[in-house]
């Protein structure tokens, strides 16, 4: 029966780490497309992983790329969260989003845990199943 107890204890613990984490990178997917959405490309690329700000190495570059290689991340219409889970070691957040031409795209956000917080380190997109290519 201790052992029972224990167990519940950390799962319970466990869950609501999870939940920590689940909602800590909702809120900086959400930023970062609020950013995009106002053109506020500071703030945009200040939720980028350092890989990705070198890569770009300014928030205009890194901007321009955004929207011209990722219009339904620059402008989406519907954003829907969707599961988060751990692949391979890597944390991944799926996002369902309505690009400008109406299609529904998931995309999803690889996250690194930082000493400043979580950041976005790339993304990975393919249309939705059902949607209209």
């Amino acid at each position: 029966m201790r052992y029972f107890i224990l167990s519940l204890i950390v799962s319970i613990g466990l869950s609501g780490a999870a939940r920590a984490d689940e909602t800590a990178l909702r809120a900086v997917i959400s930023s970062q497309i609020e950013a995009f959405l106002s053109e506020d490309l500071e703030r945009a690329f200040s939720h980028a992983s350092p890989f990705i700000q070198r890569k770009f190495d300014t928030p205009e570059g890194f901007g321009r790329m955004v929207r011209e290689g990722y219009p339904m991340v620059w402008r989406p219409s519907d954003v829907t969260f969707l599961e988060a889970e751990v692949i391979a070691g890597k944390l991944w957040q799926s996002v369902l989003l309505r690009g400008p031409a109406g299609k529904f795209w998931i995309v999803e956000y690889e996250m690194v845990k930082r000493e400043d917080g979580l950041k976005i380190n790339g993304v990975r997109v393919r249309l939705a199943p059902g949607a209209a290519a």
